[in-house]
């Protein structure tokens, strides 16, 4: 008997790039802002980097980057543009493929929005290294979808209960819904050098205890990093800048620069 796929799980990798998917439980943990800078971080290191902005409701990666499309993916999805002429060249070295904000139609899964997803990614993969998507926060179906378009998951939360709280939340639909066996955790902001393992391993504890292996599968939290607090952080936010360009020595540059190095090694 044949069944009906899910489309929110995993698909097969294709050839071509490698695909991230950058994601949160919550807004305001700083997705974006780590997405954009690893993204920069890869380009530094020689890679041919795309950044699809997937937040297809409430997009904000123009806003980081200080960038003023006149066409966005949105112009692609309607065929008021081609994709070569929305992929844009952002700072830090690597190209850009942004949503336009406020894109109502866009905010629930139809069968149109999941077969546009799926038309663009397959067109953009063979012609970059990485494919990082920088996902909606949440786990709405057009989140989900988002997501189970990229190979790897890496999950950004801050140390606040409410981001923790709803960082598990998402990672259990991931383990649960999607079947994936490991999921990656930035823990942003973090106070003390420290902070997330200690995170990490707390996650991992509830997550074996709820989610429960299956037979001869178990699931993997894996801490990929942690970004200590820091000013210049702040700073390069305020002004709408690339920290990795006008801040390359914080500690902050330092850790997205060892999550960079993590994903090549």
């Amino acid at each position: 008997m044949s069944t009906t796929p899910d489309p929110a799980a995993p698909r097969p990798a294709r050839a071509g790039a490698r695909t991230l998917a950058v994601t949160s439980g919550k807004g305001g943990v700083g997705k974006t802002f780590v997405t954009a800078n690893l993204a920069a971080a890869l380009a530094a290191r020689g890679q041919k980097v795309l950044v699809l902005d997937a937040d297809l409701g409430l997009a904000n990666l123009d806003v980081v980057l200080n960038l003023h499309p006149k066409l966005t993916l949105h112009d692609v999805f309607t065929e008021k543009a081609t994709l070569e002429q929305a992929i844009l060249p952002a700072p830090g070295g690597f190209s850009v493929l942004l949503a336009g904000s406020g894109m109502v139609e866009y905010s629930r899964l139809t069968p149109d929005v999941r077969d546009k997803l799926l038309h663009i990614i397959d067109l953009v993969k063979p012609r970059f290294d990485w494919v990082l998507l920088d996902t909606g926060a949440g786990i709405s179906d057009v989140v989900l979808f988002a997501i189970s378009l990229a190979q790897d998951v890496l999950v950004v939360a801050t140390p606040e209960p409410t981001s923790l709280t709803d960082a598990y939340a998402t990672i259990k639909v991931l383990a649960t819904q999607q079947e994936r066996r490991q999921v990656w955790l930035v823990v942003n902001q973090a106070n003390r050098v420290g902070e997330g393992k200690l995170i990490c391993g707390q996650l991992q504890q509830v997550l074996q205890r709820f989610v429960g292996p299956t037979p001869g599968q178990t699931f993997r939290l894996e801490l990929f990093g942690e970004v200590k607090s820091d000013p210049a952080v702040r700073q390069a936010v305020l002004k709408r800048q690339l920290m990795l360009e006008h801040y390359p020595g914080c500690d902050a540059a330092q850790a997205i620069k060892a999550l960079a190095g993590k994903l090549l090694g």
